[in-house]
């Protein structure tokens, strides 16, 4: 292919994003910092805000991993101040923990509900909202039209939403421009050292609208996403301070 047949590709790329939902949003440098090598994956090498990310996961262990990862994302999105709104059915997160991924609890707006029908509605009303960093939605069934209906909130308000869904009957297809499975793994620390370890999860990125799927081990420690190799020189670094 010569040179001038690949710009025009390149260009043609880049002028399809924004009708596809992808666009640039300024504050989104923090949560590429954090996330290392898995913003490859991503069209331009830029985790896509202002859009809505579909996290598949099966039983209680399941939802904690994922929980665990969302969190890790929000407290870049969340840096500046702003807050989330997150809708449930059944909540099983314990807002003190949130602590420990550098996000104040008192920052999150927890609603409660009962039928999803009403949870898909409460999400579909937040991601209106402008002033909001994020939103997520515990739901178990997400239909396509359901999924378009939310992916069309992001793009006028450029909030971000996560949507949860656990044991879903079917995995479908959705408008949702990522789809992900995280489960967790044995929390690694250094040896002969006490304790359980920093959050440690395989993170497959399964779908993601013109980038690349992908598999990463990835660990939580020092207020930001770790590569599993990179895991051991953060201790010695904090032992060395400490």
């Amino acid at each position: 292919m010569t040179g001038t047949k690949a710009d025009i590709i390149a260009q043609l790329q880049k002028d399809i994003l924004p009708l596809q939902g992808f666009r640039p949003i300024a504050n989104n440098t923090a949560v590429d910092a954090g996330l290392g090598l898995i913003k490859n994956a991503f069209p331009n090498a830029s985790f896509p805000l202002g859009a809505v990310h579909e996290f598949i996961s099966t039983g209680p262990e399941g939802v904690a991993a994922t929980t665990g990862f969302v969190s890790g994302i929000l407290a870049s999105l969340m840096r500046k101040g702003g807050a989330c709104i997150w809708i449930a059915s059944h909540r099983t997160l314990f807002p003190p923990a949130l602590r420990s991924f550098g996000i104040a609890p008192d920052k999150i707006i927890f609603i409660d509900l009962k039928k999803e029908k009403e949870i898909l509605w409460s999400m579909e009303e937040a991601l209106k909202c402008e002033g909001l960093s994020a939103v997520v939605g515990e739901i178990k069934e997400l239909s396509f039209t359901a999924s378009r209906r939310l992916q069309l909130a992001v793009e006028q308000s450029k909030v971000t939403g996560f949507v949860l869904r656990n044991d879903p009957r079917s995995i479908n297809t959705t408008a949702c421009v990522t789809r992900w499975k995280i489960t967790s793994m044995a929390g690694e620390i250094e040896d002969g050292m006490p304790g359980v370890g920093f959050p440690h999860w395989n993170v497959d990125l399964l779908k993601v609208r013109n980038g690349k799927p992908g598999n990463w081990q990835i660990a939580y420690a020092a207020g930001r996403f770790r590569h599993s190799s990179k895991i051991t020189p953060i201790l010695h670094q904090q032992k060395k301070t400490g």
